[in-house]
């Protein structure tokens, strides 16, 4: 008689996997290494998904889950098709660029009583979207590298987007006389999105992390860009 597969196995395999993936990369990723640090046979793994293609897609729906993931009635998980992936991962970027104080910036007819406030609501609130889903993103961005086509979702979709919606607001405040003007908007507009998706993100798997809070990081990095920008009241 075959030996019951613990159900709370599955929700440990999609969490350990994640980390073999964001740490080694998809091409480099193999089936033995996700084994070796969950502490089974590679065998094993192989009675939950039938490939690193569907371990992956798993993974990529599931990272940043916070209540336990059920294992599937089914097992194992068959290989999906790639665009099946592909949809995975662009709802997943297209979930973060929604930012709504920045949205409802944009949409605003004036500008705002107290534009310190605005900008400082809008870097809050990025930061928050990008550390609530670190993980996806962090094994999307590690990913790209070996995947052409998760690159094209990533760089394009994801962080194009929100640096085109950040570059207009920032435009539009600079124009309306609330902003300080800047030599190149593009390059400061990237410039916050590198400093809150270092401090939301990347820093969780720095090797010489920042030793601080996650309220210290979150509040710092947006008080730094309320700076570059908002005039001296």
């Amino acid at each position: 008689m075959a030996r019951p597969i613990p159900p709370e196995r599955f929700d440990q395999l999609v969490r350990v996997a994640a980390e073999v993936f964001i740490r080694k990369g998809y091409r480099r990723t193999q089936m033995a290494d996700v084994a070796e640090a969950l502490g089974v046979a590679k065998g094993t793994v192989y009675l939950y998904v039938e490939s690193k293609e569907a371990l992956f897609d798993v993974v990529a729906r599931h990272i940043d889950d916070v209540a336990p993931i059920p294992c599937p009635e089914t097992l194992p998980i068959r290989t999906p098709a790639t665009a099946s992936t592909l949809k995975v991962i662009r709802e997943r970027i297209h979930a973060q660029i929604g930012i709504a104080p920045l949205e409802r910036a944009l949409a605003a007819v004036k500008p705002p009583r107290d534009a310190r406030d605005e900008l400082e609501s809008i870097a809050l609130a990025v930061y928050d979207v990008l550390h609530k889903n670190r993980r996806g993103m962090k094994l999307i961005d590690r990913s790209s590298v070996d995947r052409p086509d998760f690159a094209a979702l990533w760089f394009e979709g994801g962080r194009e987007g929100l640096l085109a919606l950040l570059d207009r607001y920032i435009r539009v405040r600079i124009d309306a006389g609330v902003f300080r003007p800047v030599t190149d908007v593009e390059t400061a507009v990237r410039a916050v999105v590198e400093i809150l998706a270092f401090w939301a993100v990347h820093r969780h798997w720095d090797p010489h992390p920042q030793k601080t809070s996650e309220s210290n990081a979150r509040t710092t990095a947006a008080e730094l860009i309320v700076r570059m920008f908002a005039k001296e009241t």
